[in-house]
């Protein structure tokens, strides 16, 4: 069984309430658990347009680039969990199954000593796993509520390039 396999990846995130559409690329690291669950696990490339912005009016230190973040997709044609770590000031966590009201938990560092989390709720509309033997593509379809209140529906897939 195969452990570990690095390869291209195109991870793609849109809103279908906004105009909020995002893309990257970058490499990735996928881990076959069992027959059917897989770990995907991703560094974010860096934004270099606020960099470059900052840059220009001499803000920008050596000290306060942000280190990159490491998005981790724990999945299987049943379920997946994402998560989001690393910068110290921000992260997340995601579980979504099909047809059920998954968590969704937003940790931000205040300072040092103090951070918040927030919940939320997410209704998983579609999750869909295509490939065999290995995956190479998943689609997840979602809702985000805080309580009674919808926040919009997203789109979020990714593209594994063996």
């Amino acid at each position: 069984m195969l452990t570990q396999l690095r390869c291209p990846i195109r991870l793609s995130f849109s809103s279908t309430d906004e105009l909020i559409v995002s893309d990257i690329e970058t490499v990735g690291t996928l881990y076959q658990k069992d027959r059917d669950r897989y770990h995907l696990v991703l560094t974010e490339p860096l934004v270099t347009e606020w960099n470059l912005l900052f840059q220009t009016y001499d803000i920008l230190t050596s000290a306060t680039i942000p280190t990159p973040r490491l998005l981790w997709f724990e999945f299987s044609p049943y379920r997946v969990a994402m998560t989001m770590q690393g910068n110290g000031q921000f992260s997340y966590r995601h579980l979504f199954e099909p047809g059920v009201f998954g968590t969704t938990r937003y940790w931000l560092q205040e300072s040092n000593s103090l951070s918040e989390q927030i919940s939320l709720r997410n209704f998983t509309r579609n999750l869909h796993v295509k490939g065999n033997p290995l995956p190479c593509y998943v689609l997840l379809e979602y809702e985000l509520w805080a309580q009674q209140l919808k926040l919009g529906a997203y789109t979020l897939s990714f593209e594994i390039q063996h």
